[in-house]
């Protein structure tokens, strides 16, 4: 009984790489076209990832328990007021923790000095505000001081990012700036509030100190509520009944995490269209693996039919070619693979973002490349294993 021919796994990786080491220019450009594809597609998940982990740490630190109460518009559609006594009674809700106001003093605005022509105002908002303010958005000072007890009841200003920037304040040294009609002194710059950004492009004064030299009428303009954590919606629902239990219709209630979850939203559907454009890289690659393979069969006929006419079956044939195709695939997604992660760490250091690549998306990868490769492998394999050993030995 004759026993038939096998193709051992070290013999079949020997030979499958024959063909990549005598060509190693062609095998090495052929491999880049798969390896821009995976490094597309692992970088586009690996940033998305790290730009979501870096936004949950923010949720974590920010808290998604901050609700937003401001006027809507009657049924009219003039712009509505909230009633004086509204944070005293949206305070009375059992699950409240904190509760502020801001207030937009429409007729007062803020410029570097006085000598600056009025309607040169930076677009930067002037707001009345209560003292506790930072603790319930949870912000921070950058340089300076916070209004106090003491400063709410003088012309003293804090800024917000944003505001200092372009009023061209770096520190609070004492500085003075032109608000409403007299001088107030920079006392305070805040950092960036990521759940309260109109902050970063306002001037912060005083409750008291807006209500005697500047003429507020001591509405609330948007008040900030912090709830517990299991709380959130059942506060959410009575808001607006409770901050005007007369018209409650002229209310609006926002939670700002909201604005960020809308965010990450958005960045999933970038996300998706660059995967789709990675996708497509992958796919040139995968034709640019298979024209290499058939070129490399219409050049090699001269060895497949000595090895046809030295005991080769065609079966071994078909393997060698796809085992080839198989490795030139295997080496690009590998590369491919390596270069996204590195593009991915760097990317996330120079943001500050924790590195973040899914296994899924760094094993998904190298799994389609090795699908591309025994695709665009079948073809030629095919072809090697078609052609008769006279018929291999006598092309030129």
């Amino acid at each position: 009984m004759i026993t038939p021919s096998r193709l051992l796994a070290r013999d079949l990786i020997r030979v499958g790489s024959a063909g990549l080491r005598t060509r190693r220019l062609r095998a090495a450009l052929s491999a880049l076209g798969i390896a821009i594809g995976i490094a597309a597609m692992t970088g586009v998940v690996g940033i998305a990832s790290s730009s979501h982990a870096d936004l949950d740490q923010q949720l974590a630190k920010l808290g998604t328990n901050l609700l937003r109460v401001a006027p809507g518009e009657t049924v009219f559609g003039e712009q509505a007021h909230l009633p004086a006594q509204a944070v005293g009674m949206i305070r009375r809700i059992g699950p409240v923790t904190s509760v502020t106001a801001t207030a937009p003093l429409a007729n007062a605005y803020v410029y570097r000095t006085d000598l600056i022509p009025p309607g040169e105002t930076g677009s930067i908002a002037v707001l009345a505000t209560r003292t506790d303010l930072l603790a319930t958005v949870r912000a921070a000072v950058a340089d300076g001081t916070w209004l106090n007890d003491a400063t709410a009841r003088y012309p003293a200003v804090v800024l917000g990012a944003a505001a200092a920037q372009r009023l061209g304040i770096g520190a609070a040294d004492g500085t003075q700036v032109w608000l409403g009609n007299g001088w107030f002194t920079v006392i305070g710059i805040l950092q960036p509030v990521p759940l309260a950004p109109e902050l970063d492009t306002a001037a912060l004064i005083g409750w008291p100190e807006a209500v005697s030299h500047l003429h507020f009428s001591g509405y609330p303009g948007t008040i900030y509520t912090r709830t517990t954590d299991d709380s959130v919606t059942a506060v959410q629902a009575i808001l607006a009944s409770t901050a005007n239990p007369e018209q409650p219709n002229e209310v609006a209630v926002s939670r700002p995490s909201d604005a960020l979850a809308a965010k990450r939203a958005a960045d999933s559907t970038l996300t998706a269209l660059l995967l789709g454009l990675g996708a497509v890289a992958l796919l040139v690659g995968g034709v640019g693996i298979a024209n290499t393979m058939v070129i490399s069969v219409l050049e090699r006929r001269a060895e497949i039919g000595l090895r046809r006419s030295l005991g080769a079956t065609r079966g071994h044939v078909r393997l060698q070619f796809l085992a080839e195709s198989l490795l030139l695939s295997a080496l690009g997604g590998a590369g491919g693979t390596l270069l996204g992660i590195a593009i991915t760490t760097g990317y996330a250091a120079y943001k500050r973002w924790p590195a973040m690549v899914p296994a899924w998306a760094s094993a998904g990868g190298v799994l389609a490349t090795l699908v591309i490769g025994a695709c665009a492998g079948v073809y030629p394999a095919w072809r090697a294993a078609r052609m008769s050993p006279t018929e291999a030995l006598a092309a030129p």
